[in-house]
């Protein structure tokens, strides 16, 4: 197949998808408790004659201010990444109004819960469940499945909820890592060699932090707004904060860096560097900022960092960036593994059987998922972007060519 009859496939297979309506869309709200949630599941064609049924999965986002619409574009996105990763889910993604420093936000989200139940996969119902996403914690495992009196609708739980423990091992940000090593590997290049910019420290950025310097790298420039703005990491100075980096300890962080220069939150992204890894909040981006990247590679760690606009742009100047979908569905392959997994509570404790079976599945599918969409970029001379979507589109229309 020759560029023009792969960009022709291409376009008919986005049309099919855009064509789609989300198969599941609800809005809970319990005025009296001020609570207002969201459940989308967007398509699950790509789950017929999976081993877990015609379900949706993805993460809970949790914002004073996400809505509805966010929610949508979100589980749109989890469609493709799912499919992307070979994964028989479908797409979905759920989300809670609120502030999870209020001192009613427990309850809240209890309440949230409870209100989802009736579509719940494990009640029949297409959504797979809650796991972690912005605004996430720990801890919110524990209160649905107390809520729920169930350990089957909550992925990322504690190994002793039988779960793979997602948010503490960085499962998500171990996946980009894996992206980024293996698209430097097909190009020849090694990460103990680039320079590294990360843009937000929260469990994702923490994770990236963490894996890049165990494959041996290093990490050059960070920013987050409870750090007070961007750094340049010298040696020693990495050497210094990485614990707390690592262990989500801002407070100390910014304790640490008293004294260094400070730089504006959003020149992280302007520092010339080898591999860029936005691993913040969706649209940073755009068509208009694009001409102040100097970097090489990007890695969209966050969901949908850049716009559609900026990533063609970002192609026409050379730079190689890696969508989402291809980099970070470790989060997804983790609550997969965890989903389908018949090991005992007991035996998980024992072995952290799915923790290791997650970070295996997780580097095997990533490593090869962009391969092969590195691959279908230089033999059609097309972006990575398009290359990752036909592979997504492909697995969802497979048993409806």
């Amino acid at each position: 197949m020759d560029s023009s009859n792969f960009l022709q496939e291409l376009e008919m297979l986005e049309k099919r998808f855009d064509a789609l309506s989300p198969e599941l869309e609800l809005t809970v709200r319990d005025p009296e408790l001020g609570v207002e949630g969201y459940v989308v599941v967007w398509t699950t064609l790509a789950a017929v004659g999976g081993p877990l049924g015609r379900l949706g999965k993805g993460g809970t986002r949790i914002t004073p201010s996400v809505s509805l619409e966010e929610i949508r574009t979100l589980a749109r996105t989890m469609a493709l990444k799912n499919a992307a990763a070979g994964l028989p889910l479908g797409g979905a993604k759920s989300g809670l109004r609120a502030d999870p420093t209020d001192p009613l936000f427990e309850k809240r989200y209890r309440r949230f819960v409870s209100l989802v139940q009736p579509v719940l996969a494990e009640r029949g119902g297409l959504f797979g469940g809650f796991g972690f996403d912005i605004g996430g914690s720990p801890i919110h495992a524990l209160w649905a499945c107390d809520e729920l009196k169930s350990t089957r609708s909550f992925t990322g739980k504690p190994v002793e909820l039988g779960g793979t423990d997602y948010d503490r091992e960085g499962i998500a940000g171990y996946g980009v890592v894996v992206a980024a090593v293996a698209t430097l590997k097909f190009r020849e290049e090694d990460i103990k060699q680039q320079t590294v910019a990360i843009q937000g420290l929260g469990a994702m950025g923490a994770a990236i932090f963490r894996y890049i310097l165990e494959e041996g790298g290093s990490v050059t420039w960070i920013s987050d707004p409870r750090i007070g703005g961007t750094f340049n990491l010298t040696p020693s100075l990495l050497q210094k904060i990485s614990a707390s980096v690592v262990n989500l300890k801002l407070e100390q962080t910014e304790e640490l860096l008293k004294g260094e220069k400070a730089f504006p939150l959003d020149d992280v992204l302007y520092k010339k560097v080898d591999c860029l890894f936005p691993a913040a909040l969706q649209g940073v981006i755009t068509k208009d900022n694009v001409p102040k990247l100097n970097t090489r590679y990007i890695f969209e760690a966050a969901n949908n960092p850049c716009t559609e606009e900026a990533r063609k742009l970002l192609h026409e100047s050379g730079v190689t960036l890696v969508p989402d979908f291809i980099a970070n569905p470790g989060g997804i392959i983790a609550a997969f593994v965890e989903m389908s997994s018949t090991v005992t509570p007991d035996e998980n404790i024992r072995t952290r059987k799915n923790v290791q079976d997650a970070k295996k599945l997780t580097r095997e599918r990533i490593s090869a998922n962009v391969e092969t969409t590195l691959t279908i970029s230089s033999e059609k001379n097309v972006s990575p972007v398009q290359a990752g979507k036909y592979i997504a589109l492909k697995n969802i229309f497979r048993r409806n060519p």
